[in-house]
């Protein structure tokens, strides 16, 4: 299911220095992606920071896959 990042993914300058994060909270789209890549499970993040729910990792996701251009 496709969610809205921009619902979800926020800017503020005061915030993780204007770095996206998910909902004003100080969890950035680069540390969820790097937990993601070590390995973890949405559900062990999940755990880890119970401020997070799952359509943010996804909109997380989808966030990111945004900014890769789509050449071909």
């Amino acid at each position: 299911m496709m969610t809205n990042p921009t619902l979800r993914v926020t800017t503020h300058p005061e915030i993780c220095h204007g770095r996206p994060s998910i909902r004003g909270l100080r969890i950035t789209v680069a540390d969820v992606l790097e937990l993601l890549a070590s390995g973890m499970s949405h559900e062990n993040i999940l755990t880890e920071d119970p401020d997070l729910e799952h359509a943010d990792i996804t909109a997380y996701l989808e966030f990111a896959g945004r900014l890769v251009p789509h050449e071909v």
